[in-house]
């Protein structure tokens, strides 16, 4: 398994500039501008933000596993702990985005801590996995790398969301949410904090500066090419990395549509 980092942006603009990145990076942002250009954002923008966080959780969770309808998201009951930390995490995101990119190991340690509060020990919360302390594996990627693996590209998430505006921030995105997922880092909730992170990336990088796009509600969508999506950029291959940045804007696309749908129910009254 290779990461796709390296030591300058290079790596990058090339996976930007693959034409089949390149189409659907300008499909998604075309979306995306016509929900962030809605006449109803001018009075409602804090509702559709609103709405979008509660999707976006029940999007997450239900991609850990846990069958929730919105409903219930709405109520905020239950016991399950992957509702209970997807609620919090999407609740709190809001306040992380100004520190994401300059200190991402802290917003991710935060993160975790939402996620997991009703699972792990306190002592665990935050904390990146030891060697010798297990993480699960739901979409068949193989054993999670080694502590010090896991160190090391934690730390080029920094090297990652100080990427040039020149790259798109779908693809940046794209990138933090697949290390993520492969690195599993604490053990328990790393899909939760991973989709986090990619939302928190498109709202830090201006794509989506409100927070109104439920990204989470858009891979819960197209959950059945998840898997194999994140299987094939563990596997660190072009074609690999490709179809990953690919999946993940169409996640976008869908979750902004989704957004775009509760402002025309709004302008319908």
């Amino acid at each position: 398994m290779r990461s796709v980092n390296a030591v300058s942006a290079d790596p990058l603009r090339r996976i930007a500039e693959i034409p089949d990145v390149e189409s659907v990076v300008r499909e998604t942002r075309a979306v995306v501008d016509r929900l962030l250009g809605h006449r109803v954002l001018r009075r409602h923008s804090s509702d559709i933000s609103m709405e979008a966080a509660l999707r976006g959780a029940r999007g997450s969770a239900q991609l850990e596993g846990a069958d929730v309808s919105l409903e219930e998201m709405r109520g905020g009951t239950g016991t399950d702990p992957r509702v209970r930390g997807a609620l919090r995490v999407s609740a709190e995101l809001g306040t992380l985005a100004a520190t994401w990119r300059g200190a991402p190991r802290q917003v991710l340690a935060r993160l975790h801590v939402l996620a997991a509060a009703d699972a792990v020990p306190a002592d665990r919360l935050g904390r990146p996995r030891v060697d010798g302390e297990s993480a699960g594996d739901p979409f068949g990627l193989g054993p999670a790398p080694g502590a010090a693996e896991v160190a090391r590209r934690l730390d080029a998430l920094s090297w990652l969301l100080a990427a040039p505006a020149s790259v798109p921030a779908l693809v940046v995105s794209a990138l933090v949410h697949g290390e993520l997922l492969v690195l599993r880092p604490f053990g328990w909730g790393d899909g939760v904090v991973a989709r986090a992170a990619e939302r928190l990336t498109l709202v830090e990088r201006g794509l989506d500066p409100k927070s109104l796009v439920p990204t989470e509600l858009g891979h819960a969508e197209l959950r059945t090419g998840y898997a194999a999506a994140i299987r094939g950029y563990a596997e660190g291959t072009p074609a690999g990395v490709t179809g990953w940045v690919v999946h993940c804007s169409h996640a976008v696309a869908a979750g902004a549509r989704e957004s775009l749908a509760a402002c025309e129910a709004l302008r319908r009254g």
